[in-house]
């Protein structure tokens, strides 16, 4: 008779289990054994130490992924815990405690909102950048206007795409539509009332892309020219042909254009070179649209109320809010303004409520400091403050520019202003500098060898010794500028 065969196994709960038998031989109720415990001198099973291991691997692998997200997402952590209150008979927290608490809460939300400062600060060897229109010289006043200018918008507010579905500008909210008026009304610089249409957009690039779809022939024809004189805004043909349309394209200097259809755009003053403009070209068939982002009483004289077809205006040269992305068209033609609507909703589906909300405030302010008198609460008036910096930083220019020698500036021109009723002086917001050296002739890229950027003329149909110098940067960067550009021989 064959031995029989002694089978060994461990069960669930970790005992071992010894059977005896041949084949077909049923387990029976054997001895059973439970393994020594560590350090007895008996060994802990391979299973319990793979188990053990693996889980305290993984435990150190999310603590270390935990902390490295605590650190690099500080903003999601979440607020400090309210403090319950206490019973009757309970310590509250002392005065200390509290205080610190709210510190606390608000240095947390003041990181969770700061928002982005621009430009990093300038020092004497920094390269200064004038090539945009940047307007943070209204920094300083803004920052004076405290509450004024301030508001608060609940997060249950603005959710709507619409605004007013009764409006031709169904996403034009009413409040930023009753400032635009009240301001021209202040001002005196544009007709605003009710034969006109006030469309939103986002910025006044937008709406001149707006007005061209809409003063667009609808036919399967040629695209319609697109001209303005030289020296024009750089962007106009950038902006005309981006999307090579098949409704308009860029046809260039107004002056040469030879034709009956067209769209001719007018800015006024000029950007660049300040000039006031009017159309040159007249007929039927052609249309104008009137870019009158610089007709505010910092930069010119206002000399008449313009009361065009098609007005282009925005907040970020009106008022320096740049970052707002704000601007408004006042439009005669009901179905002009139609379709200006029907562009901005198929390209954006509207324009930010908020934005618009914050600049009715911003609008609002600025005509408060005219509109109610100079008593302590209503001293700040925009206008004076901007053209007070301008008057000075053309003085600061010209002087830097003859005591250079090598460059030179249009002269300056001056009228009757309607709304500060006296004599002014046009203080455009860019400065169209010539380079006069025999031996210069890209002046943007003689500048930018001095740590100045500028933008050539080339890119405004001009001579590229002529560049376009921006005259509303920070008072730190102005003043580096004008500093160097008059040790320049």
């Amino acid at each position: 008779m064959a031995a029989a065969t002694t089978r060994r196994r461990v069960t669930a709960n970790g005992e071992l289990q010894e059977n005896g038998g041949g084949a077909g031989q049923r387990p029976t109720n054997g001895t059973r054994r439970r393994p020594s415990a560590a350090g007895s001198g008996g060994s802990t099973p391979l299973w319990r130490v793979a188990v053990f291991a693996s889980v305290a691997l993984n435990v150190a692998t999310l603590a270390l992924l935990l902390h490295h997200y605590a650190i690099s997402h500080p903003w999601r952590q979440s607020p400090a815990p309210a403090v319950a209150s206490p019973p009757p008979d309970a310590c509250v927290l002392s005065g200390k405690s509290e205080a610190r608490q709210e510190e606390v809460t608000k240095d947390r939300a003041s990181a969770a909102m700061s928002p982005s400062t621009g430009k990093p600060t300038v020092r004497t060897d920094s390269v200064i950048n004038l090539d945009h229109g940047d307007p943070t010289v209204f920094e300083a006043f803004w920052r004076e206007t405290g509450a004024l200018a301030e508001i608060v918008i609940p997060g249950w507010q603005t959710m709507s795409y619409f605004s007013d579905v009764g409006n031709v500008c169904w996403f034009l909210e009413p409040e930023f539509g009753r400032q635009v008026r009240r301001l021209h009304r202040t001002v005196r610089n544009a007709a605003a009332g009710d034969e006109y249409h006030v469309v939103v957009g986002t910025g006044s690039t937008q709406l001149f892309m707006a007005a061209l779809y809409a003063l667009s022939p609808s036919g399967s024809g040629d695209p319609i020219s697109i001209v303005s004189t030289a020296p024009y805004y750089s962007s106009y043909p950038a902006v005309t042909d981006f999307l090579r349309s098949g409704l308009f394209r860029w046809a260039g200097d107004a002056n040469s254009f030879k034709g009956d259809e067209y769209i001719e755009l007018v800015c006024s003053p000029n950007n660049p070179d300040g000039a006031l403009r009017d159309a040159v070209l007249r007929s039927e068939a052609g249309k104008t649209v009137h870019d009158l982002a610089y007709y505010w009483p910092q930069y010119t004289p206002i000399t008449a109320e313009a009361a065009h077809d098609i007005m282009l205006f925005t907040v970020s040269k009106s008022t320096g809010h740049a970052g707002t992305r704000i601007g408004w068209a006042l439009v005669k033609d009901r179905e002009v303004a139609k379709r200006m609507t029907k562009f901005v909703e198929l390209n954006t589906i509207g324009v930010s409520k908020d934005s618009q909300m914050r600049a009715a405030k911003v609008l609002s302010a600025v005509s408060d400091g005219y509109d109610m008198g100079s008593g302590s609460r209503h001293r700040h008036r925009l206008f004076d403050f901007g053209r007070r910096k301008m008057v000075e930083r053309w003085a600061m220019l010209r002087a830097a520019a003859a005591a250079s020698g090598i460059f030179s500036l249009p002269e300056e021109t001056s009228g009757h202003c309607s709304f500060s009723n006296d004599t002014a002086a046009n203080n455009p917001a860019f400065a169209w500098l010539r380079c006069d050296r025999e031996d210069v002739e890209d002046c943007a890229g003689f500048l930018r060898g001095h740590k100045i950027l500028t933008r050539s003329g080339s890119q405004f149909g001009a001579d590229p010794r002529y560049v376009r110098v921006s005259m509303l940067d920070r008072d730190d960067a102005y003043g580096i500028f004008v500093t160097r550009l008059a040790s320049l021989k």
